[in-house]
C-alpha cells in the first residue's frame, strides 16, 4: 500500500494551525502561527492590511510544509472560521490565498466549525460519558456544542456566540478588567447561552463530559499545574476543577497589563485579548454548571485529519484507493 499524509489547516481569528499526520494519525508536523487576523478588524469589519500579510505569509510556510511531508491536495483541507465569515473582504483573502499557495481556503459556518472541534476534541472523553459538551473559545466566536459521546457524533445542540477573545477585547475595552465592561460582555454571552440551555436540557442530558479547546483553557491548566510557563502539549487532556478555575481567572482579572505580559502562562502577545477570553470562558463554565472541565490542544484541525483518514479507510474498504 502506497504509504500517504493528511493535513488539517484551521485559519481563525486569532491564530492558524496546521496538522500533518501519517495514515494512521500519528502527529509528523503541529504549527500554530499567531496571525492576528482579526486584529483591528472589530471597527472596519474587514481584514487590516498587516493581518492580511500575515495571512499570506503563514500559508506561504504552510505551503513548504505540505510539500515537505509530501501532502497530496485531496489529503488536505484548509478551513476559515469567524474572521473570514465577517470580514467584507473574506473572500478576496481566500483568493489571494490560493493564488499565493495553491491552497484552497473554505469559509465554513458555525455548525461546520463545532462539528470539527468535536471531532478533535472529544478524543479525550471517548467511553467516558453519553454526552459530551465542546466549547471553543476562539478569537472571533465561540462555539459551544452539545453532542452523544459516540464514535459518529451526533448533534443536540449548537450555538455560535459571535464573541471571542480578539473582537470582544476590542469591542468592549477588555485589555484590563473593569466591572462594567465585563458586566456588559457577560450579559453578551448570556443571550446566546439562555437559548442554547433551553434547547440543551442538560437535566434530561445527565451524564455528560466537558471539554473546553483553544489556548485559554490550555495557558490556565499550565497555570493551575505550576508548570512554570505555558506548555500546551503538556496541558493537552488535562483537568481542572471549577474551584481551581475560579482562583486563576480571579488573580489574572486583578492584573494590569503590563503584568499580564510578564506572566509565564500569557506572555506579551496575548496580555491585549486574555481578560476579555476569561471573562467569556468563566461566563460559559458558569452557565453550563461545570465541576470539571477537561482541556484539550486537538480541535479543527484534528477533526479534518480524522474524517479524511476515515475516508480513505472507508474506500479501502470498498476498493475505492486513490
Amino acid at each position: 500500500m502506497i504509504s500517504r499524509n493528511y493535513a488539517g489547516i484551521d485559519m481563525g481569528s486569532n491564530s492558524c494551525k496546521l496538522l500533518i499526520c501519517d495514515e494512521k494519525g500519528n502527529a509528523l508536523c503541529l504549527k500554530n502561527y499567531p496571525t492576528r487576523l482579526a486584529e483591528g478588524m472589530y471597527k472596519e469589519n474587514k481584514i487590516m492590511p498587516e493581518a492580511f500579510e500575515r495571512g499570506l505569509q503563514c500559508f506561504f510556510e504552510c505551503r513548504q510544509l505540505l510539500d515537505k511531508y509530501g501532502v497530496e491536495p485531496h489529503n488536505l483541507r484548509a478551513v476559515a472560521t469567524a474572521a473570514c465569515r465577517m470580514a467584507l473582504n473574506g473572500g478576496d483573502f481566500v483568493k489571494k490565498i490560493y493564488d499565493e499557495s495553491h491552497i484552497r481556503l473554505e469559509i465554513i459556518d458555525g455548525l461546520e466549525e463545532a462539528l470539527l472541534n468535536l471531532k478533535g476534541a472529544a478524543e479525550h472523553v471517548k467511553g467516558k460519558s453519553k454526552y459530551v459538551v465542546v466549547y471553543d473559545l476562539g478569537g472571533g466566536s465561540t462555539e459551544v456544542t452539545l453532542a452523544t459521546n459516540t464514535a459518529v457524533p451526533d448533534i443536540i445542540c449548537s450555538i455560535s456566540i459571535p464573541w471571542g477573545a480578539r473582537n470582544a477585547s476590542e469591542a468592549f475595552n477588555l485589555v484590563e478588567y473593569s466591572e462594567e465592561a465585563g458586566n456588559k460582555l457577560r450579559s453578551e454571552v448570556d443571550r446566546y447561552m439562555d437559548d442554547f440551555l433551553a434547547k440543551a436540557d442538560l437535566a434530561k442530558h445527565r451524564d455528560v463530559c466537558f471539554v473546553a479547546t483553544s489556548s485559554t483553557p490550555l495557558r490556565l491548566v499550565s497555570m493551575i499545574r505550576g508548570f512554570g510557563d505555558y506548555n500546551r502539549e503538556r496541558a493537552d487532556g488535562l483537568k481542572m476543577m471549577r474551584t481551581e478555575m475560579d482562583a486563576a481567572i480571579c488573580e489574572l482579572l486583578r492584573a494590569k497589563r503590563k503584568e499580564l505580559a510578564n506572566n509565564p502562562y500569557i506572555g506579551d502577545k496575548r496580555s491585549y485579548i486574555f481578560i476579555a477570553a476569561c471573562v467569556i470562558f468563566r461566563r460559559i463554565y458558569e452557565r453550563l454548571g461545570i465541576k470539571e472541565l477537561t482541556a484539550s490542544l486537538k480541535s479543527a484541525k484534528d477533526g479534518i485529519v480524522a474524517e479524511l483518514i476515515a475516508r480513505d479507510t472507508k474506500n479501502e474498504k470498498h476498493g475505492k484507493i486513490r
